[in-house]
């Protein structure tokens, strides 16, 4: 009995320091960020408030197995992605030259954000506890900037086609019909 209650203890510990510390949830306003990637620009959530939604895929390393073939589904499956009004990123707290070197060796043709000072990653709940690299979590952000979806079981061999579902099953428009809004 007294390592179950040890264990609950630990438990409960461990979801009020989540909660105060921890990833932000569906519903909060997304931590902003300003992050060089690997195309050489550098990116901002909020040069994209009011003008389209933000999808950061978080991934632990470059040139492992798992986030290669998640990179490969992105670059493979783009036009799946890109007909939604949403810029879409990979993000790590990888060196930036490895990123870059990542990126070219897979063809992406979106940017991977790097996060070298772990700082976004911890501001996300993202980064494991070691501090050594980001869990793979998927985080939905919707044109004014609110956390609309969080995936935390992202399947690295589907990743763009289940982006391109949850985009859909959130209501994110499509260029088309954003531009022909504004028309």
């Amino acid at each position: 009995m007294h390592a179950l209650y040890r264990l609950t203890v630990l438990a409960v510990l461990g979801l009020l320091v989540t909660a105060a510390y921890g990833a932000p949830q569906v519903g909060d306003r997304a931590p902003d960020f300003t992050l060089p990637a690997s195309d050489g620009e550098t990116y901002s959530l909020a040069d994209f408030h009011g003008r389209e939604a933000v999808v950061i895929a978080w991934f632990p390393r470059a040139f492992t197995s798992g986030c290669t073939i998640e990179c490969r589904s992105l670059a493979e499956n783009g036009h799946l992605l890109r007909p939604f009004a949403a810029t879409y990123f990979m993000a790590s707290v990888d060196p930036l030259e490895k990123n870059m070197a990542f990126a070219e060796s897979e063809d992406a043709d979106f940017p991977l954000l790097s996060d070298e000072d772990q700082s976004v990653a911890e501001a996300y709940g993202v980064l494991n506890e070691s501090g050594g690299f980001a869990r793979r979590w998927t985080f939905y952000i919707d044109a004014d900037g609110i956390i609309v979806a969080i995936d935390k079981n992202v399947r690295p061999a589907t990743s763009a086609q289940d982006m391109a579902a949850k985009l859909e099953e959130l209501g994110v428009p499509r260029r088309d019909s954003v531009a022909q809004r504004h028309d």
